[in-house]
């Protein structure tokens, strides 16, 4: 019995919460005072059971609560919070540079001897840029058909929030684009798009979060290391693995400020917006595992049907490593067993080891579905109309930034703030955003687990390699 206080005593409290709620509910009469002292008695009473689980996710689960909690009851206290929801961001945006970097010229200049695997390599890339661009267009489309966003009150917003879209475009470009006819400025913006992901000075692009200019020089770098000497190359590929590496490290590190971070953002929101944003929030998730579902059912399944893959033994082989992503929201943690059971159901060892870690920074279909979902969310929100073509430029960053995303938890947070500040995209939505990011990182991390091993079947079966006698024998340890 006593073991299982940290679980009776919430249940208790929070059932006896409902209730007084429910009585109030109907006959009104029920005294605020009793109300007010049952919600917060029900979220303390939280606090021993994510003592005891030990769990970032608890207590990231609990802050919201709180957060929002505080944001109805105290506006005030919670608007005075807002710092800690901005330091918690500005600590995520110093993973920016050098985690991209990193993986992406490890990812480069690791795999150089491109005779070897130069033909696994166009296919599996081809193969992870149709998956990942399909995924990118039903995020697209399921945020455009269900307008998650829209509906939000901005009138309490702060000025300094609500960014001037005008501020986006240089005022060199303004002076340029006077002179010429509206017809051919559509031109003009995305010749200067393509302008503006170049780099003249990387410490430059790093400073002021350029993300592309960052994928730029880093893929040209990894070009040209990869052409290097083996001798010369190896201790910069160390070295990039090292950091790439400590850069992990250091996500892991911050995410411990998260919950600090996630409950000031959803009390600053609350604070500010009331409860009503919770309803977009809420759409927006829904809007996501319904994306998630269609991409699952509408396009990895047909893929399977169509290779004759037996479903159910490859569902046998995916159940475990998508169950640890599920978990524990990391692709990496499922990394080896995903490897073991996909060489145990046939693929051969030389393509799961290409395939797999190559497909954790290029095919991460769960990740760039909800990029380009969440991107679009957060320009909604702040009531910025965008044009079909000023989304698909926006489809056009997240394909390429997603490719160095990290496989750590909420990695792709990162990504989504980069994105946002180079399209003058208000930041404190996607504060609100991180209140529900856990759950949605469940979802979109298992999926990424699935299409990465779907990945491995489909390189071994294009190339012939595929031991269909396996698969079928494949039993479950």
């Amino acid at each position: 019995m006593k073991k299982n206080l940290y679980l009776l005593l919430p249940m208790f409290v929070i059932s006896l919460t409902a209730i007084i709620v429910a009585l109030d509910f109907i006959f009104e009469n029920i005294p605020h005072k009793l109300v007010f002292v049952a919600r917060w008695l029900s979220i303390l009473s939280l606090i021993p059971y994510c003592i005891k689980k030990r769990s970032l996710t608890s207590w990231i689960l609990l802050s919201i609560v709180i957060g929002a909690t505080m944001g109805y009851d105290y506006p005030n206290l919670a608007k005075s919070l807002h710092p800690l929801s901005q330091g918690f961001i500005k600590l995520v945006k110093t993973i920016v540079g050098p985690i991209l970097f990193a993986t992406l010229v490890y990812g480069i200049a690791g795999h150089s001897d491109l005779k070897q695997v130069g033909r696994m390599a166009w296919k599996s890339l081809s193969y992870f840029y149709f998956a990942s661009t399909v995924a990118l267009f039903i995020g697209l489309a399921a945020i455009n058909i269900t307008q998650a966003g829209k509906g939000i009150d901005m009138s309490h917003v702060p000025e300094m929030e609500i960014p001037d879209r005008a501020n986006a475009t240089a005022v060199s470009d303004l002076k340029e684009l006077e002179g010429l006819p509206d017809n051919v400025h559509w031109i003009f913006k995305t010749t200067s798009f393509f302008r503006d992901i170049f780099p003249e000075n990387i410490a430059k692009s790093i400073y002021e979060n350029k993300v592309l200019q960052i994928v730029v020089f880093a893929v040209i770098f990894g070009i040209g290391l990869a052409l290097v000497e083996e001798k010369k190359r190896k201790p910069l590929v160390d070295f990039m693995e090292s950091l790439a590496e400590t850069m992990f490290k250091y996500t892991h590190i911050v995410m411990y400020f998260a919950p600090f971070g996630v409950g000031a953002a959803m009390a600053y929101t609350v604070g500010h917006m009331g409860l009503d944003i919770l309803k977009n929030l809420a759409m927006l998730l829904m809007t996501l595992y319904a994306a998630l579902t269609v991409f699952l059912l509408g396009v990895l399944l047909p893929i399977a049907l169509y290779l004759k893959i037996p479903i159910r033994k490859f569902l046998t082989a995916i159940k475990k490593p998508v169950s640890i992503a599920f978990a524990t929201t990391s692709s990496d943690a499922a990394l080896p067993l995903v490897m073991t059971n996909m060489e145990k159901f046939g693929v051969p060892r030389k393509i799961v080891s290409f395939v797999v870690p190559t497909g954790y920074s290029f095919n991460l279909d769960g990740t760039t579905l909800y990029l380009s979902l969440a991107s679009i969310f957060v320009a909604q929100a702040a009531g910025m109309h965008l044009s079909f073509g000023q989304q698909l430029l926006i489809c056009l960053t997240l394909m390429i930034t997603s490719k160095g995303v990290a496989a750590v938890p909420r990695a792709s947070l990162i990504i989504l703030i980069a994105t946002a500040d180079q399209f003058g995209m208000p930041l404190f939505v996607i504060a609100a955003i991180l209140g529900i990011d856990e759950l949605m990182d469940m979802a979109r991390t298992s999926v990424n687990v699935i299409g990465n091993c779907l990945a491995s079947v489909v390189i071994a079966k294009w190339e012939d390699e595929f031991d269909t006698e396996k698969a079928l024998n494949y039993i479950e340890d």
